[in-house]
């Protein structure tokens, strides 16, 4: 059990950092006045808030009320430290340094306060183009390459219908339809038409026309 235990010197280093700085805050507390419990709250106090401030930059760089109060924070921790060790009498303290350690708590639950409830900046949405630069592209190997695209051909236009051509027309048809035609003008002086001839010889209507072409 006791080959698993690993000793960090880092985390040494911070324990006995935090326990010198913890000391020397309730020492000038102390010195300034605060008896008791309180001297004990005012290290407290300081590290909560130098802790918030840190947690608060974690979470956004350019927040600039964190930066102020991690400043504050380490300024009353290094001032402690820098105070006990000798530069201070602490049997005599000055009035401004009693004024500074009972305004304390008020500013460091102001300090505090603003940092928990102060909302963070959603970060910025991208805009359409660099959505679609990062959009993903899908690599299917089931679906093969189609090329480029080719543009449908014109359609091409219809060529002009040929001309039917004309009926063969009988030799006896026609003799027979002259009778008709020679008979019918002697009746009413005038030339037969192929419609007239179409139903006296009961033929097509193109047979028709192709014999009175030959009569005229």
């Amino acid at each position: 059990m006791f080959r698993s235990i690993r000793i960090d010197a880092v985390l040494i280093q911070a324990v006995i950092a935090g326990a010198l700085s913890f000391a020397h805050l309730h020492d000038l507390a102390e010195a300034a006045g605060q008896s008791g419990w309180k001297a004990w709250a005012y290290p407290v106090s300081v590290d909560l808030l130098l802790v918030a401030a840190w947690r608060r930059l974690r979470g956004a760089r350019r927040d600039r009320s964190a930066w102020t109060w991690f400043v504050i924070a380490l300024v009353a921790s290094l001032g402690a430290n820098v105070a006990t060790a000798g530069l201070l009498d602490l049997a005599n303290v000055p009035a401004w340094l009693r004024i500074l350690v009972a305004g304390w708590p008020a500013l460091a639950f102001l300090g505090g306060t603003l940092l928990v409830h102060q909302p963070t900046e959603p970060a910025p949405a991208p805009t359409p183009a660099a959505s679609a630069d990062l959009a993903p592209v899908i690599d299917r190997p089931d679906v093969a390459d189609e090329g480029p695209e080719i543009a449908p051909a014109e359609p091409v236009p219809a060529l002009p219908e040929a001309p039917a051509p004309a009926p063969v027309v009988p030799p006896a048809l026609v003799d027979h339809a002259r009778k008709v035609a020679i008979e019918h003008r002697t009746r009413t002086g005038t030339d037969i038409d192929t419609a007239t001839l179409r139903a006296r010889l009961g033929i097509p209507e193109d047979l028709a026309g192709a014999i009175v072409a030959q009569l005229a």
